[in-house]
């Protein structure tokens, strides 16, 4: 049976002890402020990130990795696991550039190797979870097509819920208006956002943390209903102790697996969402 090996990007928040468990590298995401703070979301971390917005009120700009990143993590792959396929699962190419450097690396390097370029349609965890799915299938022994195959059944049954803490920084990158982020901060406004055809959209609009939790709870139970949760995580954006008071929550409501990930946004989806988002990504067994 051919070998398959996966990789992908930082986008997808998978904690690196379990992207270790199948040798699964992440592709970097640059990040650049003018004021001296540069690098990737390898090496930079939400503290960093945070502290210097909040100091200069403004946000770095972010870019996906050039194609010729992706092929040095190509060629890394393929000499760290000897795979015959190697198959790349990308954030969205709704919401990122990514993918399209990586389709031109692995056109660039098609006569000496075999890439598969695979659009998760997802980010954070709900990404991660469908690389998992695929890393555990190819170590089982799974083809290309099964290992895909394996990927797109966890995206079927997969949800993804996110309370923003505040307007600020969506004002900051200009895709809300300072007033309307002013507006929101007086009403103590909390966005609920999901991912629908691809793209992070608001579902809500609720006031106060309190109620966004339990309407994220409430989204959750309806999509669970009568089902078993395979993987369940928590994510939050430099705010650790909001989901560690949410996963208390969650546990009081739902049927939950004993061990539930906290896991912390790679600092360069941080940016878009700012600090103190909330959130929920679950695979239910269908």
């Amino acid at each position: 049976m051919p070998k398959v090996s996966i990789i992908t990007d930082t986008d997808s928040s998978l904690p690196r002890e379990m992207a270790a468990k199948f040798n699964i590298l992440q592709v970097p995401i640059s990040i650049h402020f003018d004021e001296g703070l540069s690098g990737t979301d390898h090496d930079i971390t939400n503290a960093q990130l945070f502290e210097k917005i909040d100091k200069t009120g403004k946000l770095p700009t972010t870019a996906a990795p050039t194609p010729g990143v992706f092929v040095e993590y190509f060629k890394k792959a393929f000499k760290a696991e000897k795979p015959d396929t190697l198959i790349y699962f990308s954030i969205s190419g709704g919401m990122s550039a990514t993918i399209k450097s990586a389709q031109i690396a692995a056109e660039d390097l098609k006569s000496d190797y075999d890439i598969r370029v695979v659009d998760t349609n997802m980010l954070s965890m709900a990404q991660g979870y469908m690389v998992l799915a695929a890393a555990e299938a190819a170590h089982n022994g799974a083809s290309v097509e099964e290992t895909i195959t394996a990927a797109e059944k966890v995206y079927q049954n997969t949800v993804l819920y996110g309370a923003l803490s505040t307007l600020k920084y969506l004002s900051l990158s200009g895709r809300v208006s300072h007033i309307t982020a002013g507006m929101a901060g007086m009403l103590n406004i909390k966005p609920i956002l999901s991912i629908q055809n691809g793209k992070l959209a608001m579902l809500e609009k609720v006031r106060t943390r309190k109620k966004s939790w339990k309407r994220l709870i409430e989204l959750v139970k309806a999509d669970v209903g009568s089902y078993a949760i395979e993987r369940i995580s928590i994510m939050h954006v430099y705010a650790e102790d909001a989901a560690r008071q949410f996963e208390a929550i969650l546990r009081s409501e739902l049927d939950c697996p004993a061990e539930i990930p906290i896991i912390d946004f790679n600092p360069g989806l941080s940016v878009h969402t700012g600090a103190g988002l909330v959130g929920v990504c679950l695979v239910v067994d269908k």
